[in-house]
């Protein structure tokens, strides 16, 4: 018996429907309120907008208003810009062909009003400079109604206002996958402060549910861009970033970036811009992370506002209907140049920490400060430190020897007094106007931090941060050069380790051996350490080189040990410095601050933690109510 066998019907070919195309496109461009904020916002700016006014309700999704005072559209554009891929910001030249690299406006594509057309109620009201009158044009879920003849109260006698209502009503489907009204709104909000950092000149207006959520004017002069940067991320940024302005090759790097102190803990501040486009690229932003991998932590993110210009034919910004993201027709000298006007940046900033730094430690203070404390008659006795021998160079992680006696106040016979007898840890020296920058110790409190009298102030300095990033700035330095020198030990220091362990550290002896650790097979499972870097002095050899091996670890087989040379510098400066909790001569610790003057990034270590902390006299002055 032959079984019938029964085919299914040939797919034909056809056209989609124009409503079914509109809405697949808008899949793309306006995945959510704040992308039709931007795409609109774009509009305006192409119009030239100088004034941006944006409502919203219930986080754009019922209702989403942005009226602008550019140049408006007549009667007859107005059916033509809802219209897909209509646009006036691309001109064909004689020949019919139109060029997609040379792109000098936001947008080009012509498809965020349809899109946004086909899945909304969406009115359009504009008045073309010059006109008459104004005239309105409605579309319903992809139906048009109009052009027809309207009242117009605009922000100036020509502009266009878009009134966009029930946002994806007509694709349901589309409103399960919103967020909250909250998170929506403060989408918006991100997408106006990015549209307005790249567009200083013109005013910014964003309103939620009739409360005022931003509010920018107009800047105008040489220093527009850094009072709205200022207006926009805050005042501390202004006083806690450093100004980057490099060019090479035809493409100029400008804007301004944090200090490594000034961090937060995500990336969501960092504004990269293109041509003055906001854009959110991968590259960009690891060029970024790069620059200031040896400042932070892992987990520590800068801020920052950078700007690139450049010929629009070296750069594709038709990669994605966002138009987010971009491609560069010479990444690599992009990156270059990003990453060293940034160090290049930091480097200027020498020693110099945040502000936010000393704002923290004087509030926490100020929280515990009590209104009144009940002193008695008892007495205090001041201990100071004990010296030890030896300069910085003997860097030591071992505690030195000690008497029994703290090196700081003793309580006897109650609570303390006011009354102390403290010898002088530290000379007199100068006078306070004479002062050197971060001034002159005074005494080491708990053995792991340094006090040092400023012109105008005191600074806390923590010996070990400190001293960690002198010495990697050191080693880095040696490293450009001649390479870090070595310092011979007398008998070679043998470290047990397992057998993989050690098969992993002589694997990179010859890397090693350029940091200035040199170390050769001793059995099995163990390495003969020869020689150290000298930068260190005395250090705890065995815990350096079992510290590295587990560093080792964790680096991908094959991948380069000078590769991760600031990583495995940073962990070797970390060991070797001067530890928390070691006892500093007056010579040493004035010594500490020249060097930590005198050095670029000192005011941070290698994780991005603040080396010193500097109070004003006044601020201190307000602890007590003397101000």
């Amino acid at each position: 018996m032959v079984e019938s066998v029964i085919k299914p019907p040939i797919p034909r070919i056809r056209r989609l429907p124009l409503d079914a195309v509109n809405r697949i496109a808008a899949g793309e461009v306006v995945e959510r309120p704040a992308a039709a904020a931007k795409e609109l916002i774009e509009n305006a700016l192409d119009a030239g907008a100088r004034s941006v006014r944006v409502r919203i309700e219930g986080g754009g999704l019922t209702r989403l208003t942005i009226e602008d005072d550019g140049h408006g559209m007549s009667v007859d554009e107005l059916p033509l810009a809802i219209e897909r891929h209509a646009t006036s910001k691309l001109a064909a030249d004689d020949e019919g062909h139109v060029d997609l690299l040379d792109i000098r406006t936001m947008g080009f594509r012509g498809e965020a009003l349809p899109s946004i057309g086909s899945v909304s109620r969406l009115t359009i009201l504009s008045r073309a400079r010059g006109a008459d009158g104004a005239f309105e044009i409605g579309v319903d879920a992809g139906k048009v109604d109009g052009p027809k003849p309207a009242a117009w109260s605009g922000l100036a006698g020509n502009g266009t206002r878009l009134d966009v209502r029930d946002l994806f009503y007509a694709t349901p489907a589309r409103l399960k996958f919103m967020k909250t009204e909250r998170s929506e709104a403060q989408a918006i909000a991100d997408i106006v402060r990015r549209l307005a950092l790249a567009r200083p000149d013109v005013a910014f207006h964003l309103d939620s549910e009739d409360r005022a959520v931003i509010r920018l004017a107009a800047e105008q002069g040489d220093e527009a861009r850094l009072k709205r940067l200022g207006a926009v991320l805050g005042r501390e940024f202004r006083e806690n970033a450093v100004e980057i302005d490099a060019e090479r090759e035809g493409v100029r790097v400008s804007g301004f970036a944090g200090l490594p102190t000034f961090n937060r803990g995500s990336a969501q501040h960092q504004y990269l811009f293109v041509n003055g486009r906001p854009v959110k690229d991968r590259l960009l932003a690891g060029v970024i992370r790069a620059a200031y991998q040896d400042f932070l932590a892992r987990d520590r993110h800068p801020m920052a506002a950078l700007f690139i210009d450049l010929d629009p034919m070296q750069v594709d910004v038709n990669v994605h209907p966002a138009k987010t993201e971009v491609r560069f027709r010479d990444a690599a000298n992009i990156r270059g140049l990003m990453i060293g006007a940034l160090r290049h940046a930091l480097a200027g900033a020498g020693h110099r920490a945040s502000t936010t730094v000393a704002g923290a430690a004087l509030g926490a203070a100020a929280s515990r400060v009590a209104p009144s404390l009940p002193w008695n008659g008892g007495q205090a006795r001041w201990s100071p430190a004990r010296p030890v021998v030896g300069g910085l160079d003997y860097a030591t992680s071992h505690p030195s020897v000690s008497d029994n006696r703290p090196a700081s106040f003793d309580a006897v016979g109650g609570a303390p007094s006011g009354r102390v007898e403290p010898p002088p840890l530290a000379p007199a020296g100068p006078q306070p106007q004479s002062l050197p920058p971060l001034g002159v110790a005074r005494a080491q409190v708990h053995e792991t931090y340094i006090i040092a009298q400023t012109a105008d102030g005191i600074v806390i300095v923590d010996q070990h941060a400190a001293h960690e990033r002198l010495v990697y700035e050191r080693m880095k330095a040696q490293i450009a050069g001649d390479g870090v020198k070595r310092q011979a030990l007398l008998i070679p220091e043998v470290v047990e380790l397992s057998e993989e362990e050690a098969q992993r550290v002589l694997d990179r002896a010859d890397e090693l051996l350029e940091m200035g650790l040199e170390v050769e097979p001793f059995g099995r499972g163990a390495v003969a350490v020869r020689a150290t870097p000298a930068i260190f002095g005395e250090m705890d050899v065995k815990g350096l080189v079992r510290d590295l091996a587990d560093d080792l670890s964790e680096y991908e087989a094959g991948l380069a040990l000078k590769e991760r040379l600031e990583d495995v510098m940073g962990n070797m400066a970390c060991r070797g410095s001067v530890r928390a909790g070691r006892r500093l001569t007056a010579d040493e610790m004035n010594a500490l601050l020249r060097q930590m003057e005198a050095t670029p990034h000192s005011g941070q270590c290698n994780h991005g933690r603040p080396t010193y902390v500097e109070l004003k006299l006044a601020d201190i002055e307000k602890l007590f109510g003397r101000r």
